[in-house]
């Protein structure tokens, strides 16, 4: 881990050349919709990854945030209650957006717009909040992710 490294408990995901950091509590679902949205920018022929599962390193670099990997957890994803995965990995991406997690009955029926994630003492990111149970996560963040608009590869 570099020396101003933040570990976040999250997983990124690269979807053709955006990076995607998913939060939330823990059982959330953050992996299991992290590993939809591969799953489905790969059935549409796009490029998707695997940066880091649970321990998401996240450093500053020329006013961008990186996300990385401990070795240790490379290509590795956890699916609650279906056990550990291996997918395709890539060892770092730059963020372009913070996915929330959430679940219906807690949460705003329509978030607060222009949300962002904070990364202590690095930034922050825009933030789009998509429910733990979305059939197809991939298609909401291509419709409402900002900057994203017409830029995602499906």
């Amino acid at each position: 881990m570099s020396p101003d490294a933040v570990n976040v408990h999250g997983t990124a995901v690269v979807i053709g050349t955006r990076g995607i950091l998913f939060t939330g509590p823990s059982g959330s679902g953050k992996s299991m919709l992290a590993f939809s949205c591969i799953a489905s920018a790969k059935r549409q022929g796009a490029f998707a990854a695997l940066v880091a599962d649970d321990q998401v390193l996240i450093s500053g670099h020329g006013g961008r945030l990186l996300a990385s990997r401990p070795e240790s957890i490379a290509g590795l994803i956890e699916l609650r209650g279906s056990g550990i995965a291996t997918v395709e990995s890539v060892p770092a991406a730059v963020l372009d957006l913070a996915v929330e997690v959430v679940s219906l009955p807690e949460s705003d029926r329509l978030p607060p717009q222009d949300e962002r994630f904070s990364v202590s003492g690095l930034g922050g990111l825009p933030l789009l909040r998509i429910w733990q149970g979305a059939p197809d996560p991939l298609a909401i963040l291509a419709a409402l992710a900002p900057g994203f608009h017409g830029e995602m590869p499906f």
